[in-house]
């Protein structure tokens, strides 16, 4: 009798660990982006969304240079879900710029606005675009999208990185360190607004942060590389000392997938992530861009996976 009870036992123990191992077979590598940004805590709300909620699978977040090596990353299968830049993507999905070859990417949804600053400090003498020549400049670290749309601002406004200033490649959170330290006098970031290493500038004593304005390159951006940009604004106070709005470019951001996703597990992550849309603005505020409208105005420039059509036509919403 004891040994059939302890047979009982260990199968309903063996039982019900195949069983939660069932429930998690699909493994889910979400590509993010530096520790100082937005895309990293973003994509940890999303894997620990996607894990609680759907119940055969497991998703984390993974620290990486964000949009360039993102899309590289899907395509090679290191990872299933990415963030990324509109401008970046559109490059990897055409093979062009910075790709090889082409990238079978599918857009799961557009998510929010990412805005382009160019950060530096009263006393640094920059106060536009043109000041930036001599100057040390970061323009973001490489493979990323900050470095692809800082070198389209700079060549729209006639600059050359590499001739015109001293060039620096680094991410945000070193960007803000080396600024702070007097080791650049500006950088590069594109990102949600607040970003947190931009507002650790801003707030550092004895420095007062300055965002210089950009939307004047807006023409010949849109004119060489497409309809990818728009005008956008950096609200005063968005960071500690800053005290006018800065008019800046934008490009969407958006979450992409390799075309081989299945079907159902698109349209269950879409499902769970807008149905847990307060959890994810708990993260961070920019979650709360997420919505329908940016999906019927054309946010990204990339095919939607077919399990995003079929979610989007279920809410009455046509995409491509």
């Amino acid at each position: 009798m004891k040994r059939f009870i302890i047979f009982g036992i260990i199968a309903l123990f063996v039982f019900g660990v195949s069983t939660a191992w069932a429930q998690k077979a699909v493994r889910l590598s979400i590509a993010t982006g530096g520790t100082g940004g937005v895309y990293y805590p973003l994509g940890g709300g999303m894997a620990s969304i996607i894990s609680k909620y759907i119940p055969y699978a497991e998703a984390t977040a993974e620290v990486t240079t964000a949009s360039v090596d993102n899309c590289r990353l899907i395509g090679a299968g290191k990872a299933d879900i990415a963030l990324i830049m509109a401008d970046s993507g559109w490059d990897a999905y055409q093979g062009r710029g910075v790709f090889k070859e082409k990238i079978p990417l599918r857009t799961l949804f557009a998510f929010y606005p990412n805005n382009k600053h160019i950060v530096t400090v009263e006393g640094r003498g920059i106060d536009k675009v043109a000041d930036l020549k001599g100057k040390r400049v970061s323009t973001g670290a490489p493979g990323s999208g900050t470095e692809i749309m800082a070198l389209r601002v700079l060549e729209a406004f006639g600059l050359d990185p590499d001739k015109d200033m001293k060039r620096d490649r680094l991410g945000v959170s070193e960007s803000a360190g080396a600024l702070k330290d007097r080791k650049i006098d500006a950088f590069f970031w594109v990102g949600g607004v607040p970003t947190a290493a931009v507002t650790d500038v801003g707030a550092t004593p004895g420095i007062k942060i300055k965002l210089i304005g950009h939307d004047e390159a807006l023409p010949k951006m849109r004119e060489k590389y497409g309809p990818l940009y728009v005008k956008g604004i950096i609200p005063a106070k968005a960071y500690p000392g800053q005290d006018a709005d800065v008019p800046i470019t934008v490009v969407w951001n958006i979450v992409v997938c390799h075309e081989n996703m299945k079907g159902d597990v698109a349209y269950d992550i879409l499902k769970t992530l807008f149905d847990r849309k307060p959890e994810l603005v708990a993260v961070h505020k920019d979650a709360g861009w997420l919505s329908l409208e940016p999906q019927a105005v054309g946010g990204s420039p990339i095919p939607f996976h077919p399990g995003a059509i079929r979610f989007f036509k279920e809410k009455g919403i046509t995409v491509k």
